[in-house]
């Protein structure tokens, strides 16, 4: 068994097949490609040892009690400058990030922080426990965030055993990160935040892929927390769109805009999923009324997500400035997480995700459908 924390020296990619390619396009960084960074090395430090205390004079002594008791109510005394100042923001990891977001040289000063909880949700199998953020926890999205026999996000019960696992409170600052630049990561957000965890989930902006590119530290251990007392209620339907809603965009009788966040060919309906992907729909094409932004669009090369002047931007050319509400869709829902976390969380627009997405309303019947032949169905 090793000591401390575990270096790892990654040296070859990852094997197996990435079983969610769908984003190898000219749109975006192409997230398909995961290629390790050089030997990662561990970086550790050593506590600081303070030496003998001096001896103190007892007329110096007496001086100081004394201009202590002289010295005007309500000023403090003078900090030791010899005292060794507290590790930054440790104890209360939530006062200096109001933001939804963390950076990974945050995250590693906070690392040992008393009231923070890191979870990696990736897509690759192995790649946590190849090597993780330090403390880091793993979740499973398609086991852990879902019912595993119905198409459901997990239920009461099952996330309130998830967050106990975790060690998850509602005053719990949760950082999640990622491979494929925080897409699943995101996804575990939209869980999260639909059984109230909202304002201290946050997303370490670059993920996996910035941290380590920063050959910042990696861990083997399986990180031990104390379980928590979560007990979820129902989850809040407030940022979940549903068949019904999308539809009535769909005939014009809400309006609403529907962001579809897959690729060009899907959205056209030249392909019906990108190769190799097993959930598919009957029809290809997009939702009546739907706006094309691939997801990664908002994304830069090295993973973090574009500033929120840039963000503004990239949507506002397609309509998307959050004066109505907002439906993000992908395919299955995942990818449309991230988009729904950037137009929600970073935007402060008023989003829901369908996670019903084009596996759900392209396999309806008798419903709109715009592809490269038109509109099958024809609405309003």
């Amino acid at each position: 068994m090793r000591s401390g924390l575990d270096c790892i020296h990654p040296e070859q990619p990852p094997s197996g097949t990435d079983l969610r390619q769908e984003d190898a396009t000219p749109d975006g960084p192409n997230l398909t490609e995961y290629a390790l960074p050089e030997p990662l090395r561990l970086r550790t430090t050593s506590a600081a040892h303070s030496g003998a205390c001096p001896v103190l004079r007892t007329s110096a002594f007496l001086l100081t009690i004394a201009a202590g008791l002289l010295a005007p109510t309500g000023l403090s005394a003078a900090p030791d400058p010899a005292a060794k100042p507290p590790k930054e923001n440790a104890a209360k990891p939530n006062a200096a990030q109001d933001s939804p977001l963390v950076s990974t040289e945050w995250l590693e000063k906070n690392l040992d922080a008393k009231n923070l909880r890191i979870v990696e949700v990736s897509v690759e199998p192995g790649v946590f426990e190849r090597g993780h953020v330090p403390g880091a926890q793993n979740v499973v999205w398609h086991t852990d965030l879902v019912e595993t026999v119905s198409r459901d996000i997990a239920g009461p019960e099952k996330f309130t055993a998830l967050a106990r696992r975790l060690g998850i409170d509602r005053d719990t600052t949760v950082v999640l990160y990622g491979d494929n630049n925080n897409w699943f990561a995101a996804w575990g957000a939209w869980v999260l935040a639909q059984y109230g965890l909202v304002d201290n989930v946050k997303l370490l902006d670059g993920g996996r892929k910035k941290w380590e590119a920063e050959k910042r530290p990696l861990d083997t251990r399986t990180a031990e927390v104390a379980p928590s007392a979560f007990t979820a209620q129902a989850p809040s339907g407030k940022l979940r769109a549903r068949f019904a809603d999308v539809l009535a965009v769909a005939k014009r009788e809400r309006d609403e805009h529907i962001l579809d966040i897959r690729s060009p060919d899907e959205f056209s309906g030249k392909v019906i999923a990108p190769p190799g992907i097993q959930e598919l729909a009957i029809r290809a094409g997009h939702i009546p009324g739907s706006v094309n932004i691939p997801w990664a669009k908002a994304v830069n090369p090295d993973g973090t997500l574009k500033s929120k002047e840039e963000l503004k931007t990239l949507y506002a050319a397609a309509g998307i400035d959050g004066s109505k509400p907002i439906i993000t869709s992908c395919r299955i829902g995942e990818r449309s997480s991230h988009s729904w976390f950037v137009l929600s969380r970073i935007l402060g627009y008023d989003a829901r995700n369908y996670d019903g997405s084009w596996t759900e309303y392209g396999n309806a019947v008798g419903v709109p459908v715009v592809n490269l032949a038109g509109t099958v169905w024809g609405g309003k």
